[in-house]
């Protein structure tokens, strides 16, 4: 494997970002022929390092250290591709490669420079999972902030902009956090490298090790902010039902960057290594903080009558139950976290391009009002004529195919996402909960195993009483032609989900392994920090 592999998911959506933007508005072939060419070779590569990354086997050893300019770690930018960092890559690359053509019907022409933001958004997204450092960790943090600034309020709109303005504002105030909190671990340990702070932490001194909790304290918060973790998480149904289903589609993938920055520094920097006054710090509010998040994604999701707001809630409740996860700090049931991490983002992202193709394209306000699930009462039907057992109904039905689809995809988002047997929504939940039943885990774990299997009940009410009003009690319902890009991003998308389900232990292994070098993280350190590494361009 070539050493400079491991940047180009940064450098390609880069540079085709900048060829769309010379190419203008005006091009917009040449800018979807780009943006394609990109998902591809991002899916190629990020292909590469994951398969180089599994040949390494359960040693611990990292695929490649990549040290920009042939700097010392501590002091210059050096990229990280491990198990974890290929896994979200190509995670990030798929989920952009299915959603690309699903915007490129009617979406991307409501608003100028979307392909260049998408390709931003990607660059941003690498870079984050790739990046060794914290200084780096927010350049890209607030790459992909800004491209998603202009997502959200792409297509203009009263809702999308008002939606949008909160949006920013929310996380303009957790850069702010970020950026406060990475200076007080600066100022304590005078580096920002991961590897060199989980080398320094151990022995900081006892006057300074509260300023460097407080730090750390409020860069988790500013990750909390973006995972949705309750209370901090009351911007993201309305955000996420507000944006186009592409871009929402792409939302779902970036909340998991602060479930994977919290993952990578509770394990690095405060894992069982940091010593016995600063090991463990932060897991209690995260494993709590997740248990609260998933009731209040329940609660919402069950009083939900906006489609967007219904996978919004569940965008929530996946991220709760991550956050419980990690608070949790055992190995297998951080191998069962990486799955649903994996199957919740492609069957979210599935769900919202599911919930764009329920609403008109011939005007933005009845898209909007498209969405809306009113209560259904059968005896007003009865009173109406629409009975069940009404005369027609003795006729032959002819349902129409973009129905059938919908309904079809509906269906199996529903099961994915209750991890109701027998999809890999199921194995991935299985995985997660089953280690929980160990008397060795800690308290709280029995409470998050409760609540899990809780809210997923609470999914299936909320996915069925949604599917009844859409597809069984409204027959005059308009469904739009769906194109074959749509169709074709929604049938990748699930199609994955049943490829992982008929495959899954080939992809757990890899998990396992993935997992048992998160947990280990002085493979991390020593690869990083070691003289011997092979010098970088």
């Amino acid at each position: 494997m070539s050493a400079h592999l491991v940047i180009a998911p940064i450098i390609v959506p880069l540079l085709v970002a900048a060829l769309q933007l010379l190419a203008g508005e005006r091009r917009r072939r040449t800018a979807v022929a780009l943006s394609l060419a990109s998902c591809l070779a991002l899916v190629a590569v990020a292909t590469t390092l994951l398969l180089a990354a599994a040949r390494q086997g359960d040693g611990g050893a990292l695929t490649a250290v990549y040290r920009i300019g042939d700097w010392p770690a501590r002091f210059g930018i050096v990229l990280v591709a491990d198990r974890l960092s290929t896994l979200m890559l190509l995670l990030t690359a798929v989920v952009a490669l299915a959603t690309l053509p699903a915007a490129l019907g009617r979406w991307q022409h409501r608003g100028n420079y979307f392909q260049p933001l998408f390709q931003f958004l990607l660059m941003g997204l690498n870079g984050a999972f790739l990046t060794g450092d914290l200084f780096n960790l927010f350049v890209f943090f607030e790459v992909t902030l800004a491209a998603s600034y202009g997502l959200a309020l792409h297509g203009s709109g009263v809702r999308r902009v008002s939606a949008g303005l909160h949006y920013i504002v929310v996380n303009l105030t957790a850069s702010m956090l970020f950026l406060l909190g990475v200076s007080l671990i600066f100022g304590v340990t005078g580096t920002l490298n991961m590897a060199a702070l989980a080398e320094l932490i151990p022995n900081v001194p006892a006057h300074t090790r509260a300023l460097l909790h407080a730090g750390a304290a409020i860069l988790g918060v500013a990750f909390l902010i973006k995972t949705a973790m309750w209370p901090l998480g009351f911007w993201l149904p309305r955000t996420y039902a507000a944006a186009a289903p592409a871009v929402a589609a792409m939302f779902a993938l970036m909340t998991k960057l602060g479930i994977y920055v919290l993952l990578r520094l509770s394990l690095l920097l405060f894992g069982n290594g940091a010593g016995p006054a600063s090991g463990g710090f932060g897991t209690d509010w995260l494993l709590w903080g997740g248990i609260a998040t998933i009731g209040a994604g329940a609660i919402g999701m069950l009083g939900a009558r906006d489609l967007g707001k219904l996978a919004g809630y569940n965008v929530v409740i996946s991220s709760g139950t991550l956050l419980g996860a990690l608070g949790l700090q055992q190995t297998a049931v951080t191998v069962g976290a990486l799955a649903y991490l994996v199957i919740s983002t492609l069957a979210l992202a599935a769900f919202f391009l599911v919930a764009g193709l329920l609403a008109p394209e011939d005007d933005e306000e009845k898209a909007d009002d498209a969405l809306v699930l009113e209560p259904y009462d059968p005896v007003e039907a009865m009173g109406r004529g629409d009975s069940l057992f009404a005369d027609e109904d003795e006729s032959r039905v002819v349902i129409p195919a973009p129905m059938v689809m919908l309904g079809v995809s509906f269906f199996a988002c529903a099961v994915l996402l209750s991890g109701l047997p027998p999809l890999s929504g199921f194995l991935a939940k299985f995985a997660l909960l089953a280690p929980m039943l160990d008397g060795h885990v800690r308290p709280g774990a029995t409470v998050l195993f409760a609540l899990t299997i809780a809210a997923g009940f609470c999914t299936v009410i909320a996915m069925c009483r949604a599917g009844i009003q859409i597809f069984w009690t409204d027959p005059e319902r308009p469904f739009p032609q769906a194109r074959v890009t749509e169709v074709g991003a929604i049938v990748l998308l699930l199609g994955l989900c049943l490829v992982l389900t008929v495959v899954a232990k080939t992809p757990l292994d890899y998990l396992g392994d993935t997992a048992h070098q998160l947990h280990a993280p002085e493979h991390y350190i020593r690869a990083v920090l070691s003289p011997l590494a092979e010098p970088r361009p």
